[in-house]
């Protein structure tokens, strides 16, 4: 065996002991610092495949970005561990189903008979100045330039309406509105009032 294949199965060991670890901590914390583990091995899977642009990536906006904005978002919610593993059991059996049919799928598509050297040839080497990210770039901009245009609309599309429900107008919500308080007077604010002094209540 080969040291590649020895990285590789490393590397797939941990995607599969991290993925495990996410889907049964009852810590939310745990579960995202697993799911980190299983970015940085599947990145090391792409650097395998050459894939160096995917992997950087992956560990720069997933794992720099998306995932620090979780752990941030778990860590200031209360969540209620009790309700969360409750339901956690009681969809159980239908998540084991779902995960038996995923693993039938997977046997079959990626099993002996259908994926390996024999049924596909090994892709060829490519020299040392061969760069992924230019490979890339161009694959992007002239095959699959129309397909890569429309996932960009429709993730702006995406953005728009997220902001648009997240700035809607709710009557039973409490907010400011800052034009209209750098606009307020000292009339608005302040409000004098004259009142007799102690020994004249005091005489009444």
């Amino acid at each position: 065996m080969t040291f590649e294949k020895i990285l590789f199965y490393g590397f797939a060991a941990i995607v599969v002991f991290a993925a495990t670890m996410v889907i049964t901590r009852k810590n939310p914390v745990h579960s995202a610092l697993f799911l980190v583990l299983a970015f940085f091995a599947s990145a090391g899977i792409w650097m395998l495949a050459e894939a160096e642009f995917l992997a950087i990536a992956l560990v720069l906006v997933y794992v720099g970005a998306v995932m620090v904005l979780f752990l941030f978002v778990v860590m200031m919610l209360d969540i209620d561990v009790a309700t969360f593993k409750a339901s956690m059991i009681r969809y159980l059996p239908i998540g084991i189903v779902v995960a038996i049919v995923m693993l039938a799928q997977l046997v079959l598509i990626v099993g002996p008979e259908n994926f390996g050297l024999d049924k596909f040839a090994a892709p060829a080497r490519h020299a040392a100045d061969y760069s992924n990210t230019e490979e890339l770039g161009v694959m992007l901009y002239t095959v699959y330039m129309y397909p890569f245009e429309l996932a960009a609309v429709i993730l702006l599309v995406g953005i728009v309406a997220a902001i648009s429900l997240t700035h809607r107008r709710r009557l039973e919500t409490k907010y400011q509105n800052p034009s209209q308080q750098v606009t307020v007077t000292k009339a608005d604010r302040l409000k004098v009032i004259k009142m007799d002094s102690e020994d004249k209540m005091e005489l009444k």
